[in-house]
């Protein structure tokens, strides 16, 4: 009788063997399920770090969210050519500028001539408080790529 056990091993005494046994059978359907979790997740953390969007995006946000366009070129490459209804605000010049927006709950499309400083000004931009900033992937080349319209006056530039 003193080796009989007085009691019953419950679910709380088992619970270490059968979840380790659990993994051990289902690690095929736990690695699928972490994997779609981080597919799931992945455009909105990309999203957050400001990366560019393209040009089909960025007209999506032009028309339906009424985005801003900023061109962060130099005066002389916005007058040879910007796209369309684009803010002329020179990089050297973003910090305070009139020509930005004053609500800043609107999407500003930020954008140069190779896109190169498009990122580092949306960056700018976002901790100047103007969430929506995101650059354009490409800059104008795209633009012009897409066959969007472009401009070469410089009557919106910067004064």
């Amino acid at each position: 009788m003193a080796n009989r056990e007085f009691y019953n091993r419950g679910p709380l005494d088992q619970g270490c063997d059968t979840a380790v046994q659990f993994f051990i059978d289902n690690w095929v359907l736990l690695i699928v399920a972490f994997v779609s979790g981080g597919m799931l997740v992945w455009p909105l953390v990309s999203r957050s770090r400001g990366a560019a969007i393209a040009t089909h995006e960025a007209v999506r946000l032009i028309n339906h969210d009424k985005a801003v366009l900023i061109d962060v070129g130099e005066p002389a490459e916005f007058a040879a050519g910007h796209a369309a209804g684009a803010r002329n605000v020179p990089f050297g010049r973003l910090e305070g500028a009139k020509e930005l927006p004053s609500n800043k709950a609107l999407p500003i499309v930020v954008l140069c001539p190779s896109g190169a400083r498009a990122g580092r000004a949306a960056a700018l931009l976002r901790k100047a408080g103007y969430a929506g900033a995101i650059p354009l992937a490409g800059g104008t080349a795209a633009w012009r790529e897409a066959s969007l319209p472009v401009e070469k006056s410089a009557d919106r530039s910067a004064g």
